[in-house]
This record gives C-alpha cells, structure tokens and sequence, in this order.
C-alpha cells in the first residue's frame, strides 16, 4: 500500500485538503511541496511520527476507537469542538449502528443524529476502518465529526418563517393594501385622512420590519448556539453601556432607570450580553407601567456562586404589574405571548425576545431565571460563569 493509498483511506473526500502535501513514509511524516519542474521533499524531522499526530494536525475533530466504540484519542479540533461531549457522541447507538457495517469489506460509514444537551447540536460521523499497517493497538476505528448544526438552524429557521412570519405579515400587509386602495379612491382629496391613514401605515410597515429583524436576530444567536464565545467582558462597562443606550428610551416614557455594578472580568461575547440586558429592559419599559404606577428599572451585576462554580449575575427587576406564574415556564419558548394578562398593556410583541434571550445564556454556558408576583413586578437575573470551562 503505498502513501497515498493509506492518506486516502484515512480521511474523507472533504479532509483530503485538509493534509494536502503531506504523506507517511514509512514511520516518518514528509510533505509533498509543487515545484516548476518536479516536486521538492521536505523531511519533517527525523524521529517517527504517531498516528495521533498527524491527526493533531487535521482541521477538522477526529476520533480513534477501538472495536467496541470505546474512544481512546481525540484531536485538538474535536478536544475543541465537542469537549466532554465526545463520550456520548461516540456511546450514540446510530455510531454503534454505523460501526457494525465495518467487517473488512465495508471499510466506511456514516450516521447523522441529533444531540440536545447543553444545547441542540446535529452532529454527522463519518467512520473509516484502519488499514492494518495504521492499526497498531486498539484503536483501529477513524471517526470523522462535523457539526452541522449552522445547516439545521438555517432549515428550522427557514421552515418557522413559513410557518409563523408568513402568517403575523398577513395582517399587517392587508391593512396596507386596504389603506393604499383608500388613499387612491375616497380619501385622495381628503388631507386629512391621508395624514390619519399614512401613520398608521408608517406603524404597520415598522411591524413587519421589526418582525424580520427579530427573526433574524433568532437565527443569528441560533447558529451561534454551539460555538462557545472566546472574547472577555467587563460587568461593570456593560451595564454602563446597556445604561447609555437605553438611558433616552426611559426618559422618553417617564421610567427611572437605576445602574450599578463592580469591576468583574467574565468570558462572553459582550455585544450578545449587551443585547440581552437591553432586551429585558425594553420589555420592562413596556409592560411595568401600565397600570399607570411609577416605572422603576435597576440593572445590577455581582458575583454570585451557582452549583459551586463563581459566576456574574446581571439582574434586571421592575416594580411593575408582574407577570402570572403560570406562564413563567414558557416565556422562552419561540413565538409564545402572554395574551390578556397584563391590565392595559399594548399589544404584544412577536414572542421572540426572550428566545434570544435564552440561545445567548446557552452559549455562554449560563442560566436564565425568570420570577414575578402580580402587582409587585419581574425580576430577570442572567448568571454567566467567571471561568472557562476545561476541556480536555
């Protein structure tokens, strides 16, 4: 078998890229390089190279078992990917399927499925049975792991949209149509019921721009689900910043809006966190006032230990009319509004804001609690942890 036969056996049509140039030779790893006339040979090293070794060098996760499905290496991409998920992704009984069909004269297969915890990911393996100059000890197994959970967000956000935003811009487009056929028939030289009908197509159009901006803002923190956030934050400059851009809003409804936080480092995405907090405190500014009391608004960060484990909590509280315990547990749950339980309150919104809410604190590895009593108001605390977690 010669170099390229067994670089082929290794790997997949999509990685074959992935180490193109480089070859085994015997025990050692050379690479392959063009040249105008004939290719140059570049020893890497003298000392042999592992199996494991080479697969450290691939750019997509990979995997070594052995016969019975236990994992015995993991890449850097998959140790970075997957994490101490890797373990139930191999023990997946569609892996243990797939790996049954490789008897010697199947040398590959495959098996797509879905994972749901921590967050929902879709992840395809790809096995490959070790040519037997490869399959020193007893990992002789090559799984290949593709996250193709970017691919099933794009397909369910697609699907929702048909099912759920095709109907909320049903109404909104019919009140156009009906104003448009009204300004050009009876009201096209009435001034003043074409200024009457023009704001309320102005508000009708901001709807379902609104709605296509929620909607994509959804799909964006969906896709983004399974990535952990690499950047840092300061709690402090965030409930500043969160301060600063709503600061006009509350002044504009007549809300007190109170800011206080400590100089705390947390890992995260501070853009995703900065929208969260102003998420939260847009829909306070709606519904707390409406039954016409004061509207007051703290935004706070402090440490706080969860499970044992040193964190931040973000907490946003209003003393408005609260919301009814039963439907605490489906808040975040797309599309779902809390219809005739607030006195007063203007027309719900879409149902999503706390959907993003709740994908954001999935990706940072946090959680999301939600109280509130009738008549006495809401508290949201978003609690993130101050360590990254470990993988190995």
């Amino acid at each position: 078998m010669t170099a390229a036969d067994i670089v082929a056996c290794l790997l997949p049509v999509g990685l074959m890229g992935g180490l193109a140039g480089w070859i085994l030779r015997g025990r050692s790893l050379s690479r392959v390089l063009p040249g105008s006339v004939r290719a140059r040979r570049e020893e890497v090293g003298t000392s042999s190279v592992s199996l494991e070794e080479v697969l450290d060098l691939l750019p997509e996760a990979a995997v070594l078992l052995d016969g019975h499905g236990a994992l015995r290496f993991a890449n850097i991409e998959a140790r970075e990917a997957f994490g101490d998920t890797l373990g139930t992704i191999m023990r997946y009984p569609d892996v243990f399927s797939a790996m049954r069909y490789l008897n010697g004269v199947t040398v590959q297969a495959s098996a797509e499925f879905v994972l749901t915890v921590p967050v929902r990911r879709v992840v395809r393996v790809d096995l490959r049975l070790l040519p037997e100059v490869l399959a020193t000890g007893p990992a002789h197994i090559l799984a290949i792991l593709t996250d193709c959970s970017e691919r099933d967000a794009v397909e369910r956000m697609r699907s929702d949209f048909v099912a759920y935003a095709s109907h909320e811009l049903r109404t909104p487009l019919t009140a156009l149509i009906g104003f448009i056929e009204t300004l050009r028939g009876p009201a096209a030289d009435d001034p003043a019921a074409q200024q009457q009908f023009l704001a309320i197509m102005a508000a009708q159009a901001h709807r379902m721009q609104r709605l296509i901006e929620q909607l994509l803002e959804l799909s964006r923190a969906e896709m983004l689900e399974h990535r952990k956030p690499r950047g840092s934050m300061n709690a402090k400059q965030v409930i500043e910043l969160v301060r600063d851009e709503l600061s006009s809003l509350c002044a504009a409804k007549n809300v007190q809006l109170e800011a206080k936080a400590t100089d705390i480092p947390v890992p995260g995405d501070q853009e995703q966190i900065i929208r969260v907090l102003v998420n939260l405190v847009e829909n306070a500014v709606k519904y707390a006032g409406t039954d016409g009391r004061p509207v007051r608004i703290s935004v706070s960060a402090e440490q706080k230990i969860l499970l044992g484990r040193p964190g931040v909590a973000f907490v946003v509280q209003d003393n408005g009319v609260g919301i009814a315990e039963e439907h605490l547990p489906r808040l975040t749950e797309r599309f779902y509004r809390v219809e005739g339980s607030r006195s007063n309150a203007p027309a719900s919104g879409y149902g999503l804001g706390l959907a993003i809410v709740r994908h954001i604190v999935d990706r940072h590895d946090g959680c999301l609690e939600i109280t509130s009593r009738i008549g006495q108001g809401t508290r949201c605390e978003v609690w993130l942890p101050c360590e990254r977690e470990i993988r190995g």
